[in-house]
């Protein structure tokens, strides 16, 4: 007698996402940011700081260099159109690197553990809401702001400038974003978190070209400039301020070594924001495995 083993079949297993599962994770991405901005809602304080603080920065430093010659920044632009892109980027950094305090909270009052033992599609989407409302929180200020420029005599730019200064806003706020939240999963608290975000903002702010231009700095702190992401995002937007018709292929930032061009300022962005989501990986892993 011969007996046949029953045909097996091989089980069909797909590494693509379904469409089921990018539904679910927008859902659960998309209800944890509303849960922040019911956070903010009810205490409004954040966002009410995050715009009076540029309004107090362009209307102090306008009064200290209103009588600045002018051409004394290049051209004929005046202190109001130099500030505005720092200030402008500043605020965003300033906000962006605040993105961990939330995801710190939580873990100290247990709510993130919660959410670790929950059944979602993809934690992931922790990290995902959290990024997603800072990038919204950013965009309303930069748009105050913009409109604030305008009024202490900066100009408003068209159209496509204004598109090419959200995209520039987006790409460091990503990259900052995900800085704060790495340190969020690596720091033991908020104590260790607020003291990081006080010890980096003025130096990286002082370390940039937002206040004053290469020019005017000693040479070492040039290439501290150098280094600084900062710098690549406010010299394009400082362009557009200072310029009319622009295009991708125009220097926008001069240094005694190197030139770049938007292209250029905008790859290392770009590289900035890949190098950021590589190192924090490990982290994320861990704390999500």
């Amino acid at each position: 007698m011969i007996t046949t083993s029953p045909k097996t079949t091989t089980p069909n297993v797909s590494f693509v996402p379904s469409s089921n599962e990018f539904a679910d994770f927008w859902q659960e991405t998309l209800a944890m940011t509303k849960r922040l901005f019911i956070q903010l809602r009810r205490r409004p304080s954040t966002l009410i700081a995050g715009i009076i603080q540029p309004f107090m920065w362009l209307l102090l430093f306008g009064a200290l260099f209103e009588k600045t010659p002018k051409g004394l920044f290049g051209g004929d632009l005046d202190y109001a159109k130099f500030l505005a892109p720092g200030i402008i980027i500043f605020t965003a950094f300033s906000a962006a690197l605040n993105a961990g305090l939330p995801i710190m909270f939580d873990r100290e009052f247990g709510f993130l553990n919660r959410l670790l033992v929950a059944p979602l599609s993809s934690r992931y989407s922790i990290v995902a809401s959290s990024t997603l409302y800072i990038v919204a929180l950013t965009f309303i200020q930069t748009a105050v702001i913009v409109l604030a420029s305008s009024l202490f005599g900066a100009g408003l730019p068209n159209l496509v400038g204004l598109l090419m200064i959200a995209t520039i806003v987006l790409l460091i706020v990503l990259g900052v974003t995900a800085l704060s939240l790495g340190l969020a999963f690596a720091l033991p608290g908020h104590i260790e978190l607020i003291a990081v975000i006080f010890v980096a903002n003025l130096p990286l702010l002082f370390a940039s070209t937002a206040l004053a231009p290469m020019d005017f700095m000693a040479d070492w702190l040039k290439v501290v400039v150098l280094f600084n992401p900062l710098t690549y995002a406010i010299e394009p937007i400082r362009h557009i301020y200072s310029h009319q018709n622009w295009n991708l292929t125009d220097i926008v930032l001069q240094t005694p070594w190197l030139s770049f061009n938007f292209i250029t300022v905008m790859a290392i962005l770009l590289l900035f924001d890949l190098l950021i989501l590589f190192a924090i990986q490990p982290l994320l892993r861990r704390r999500f495995a």
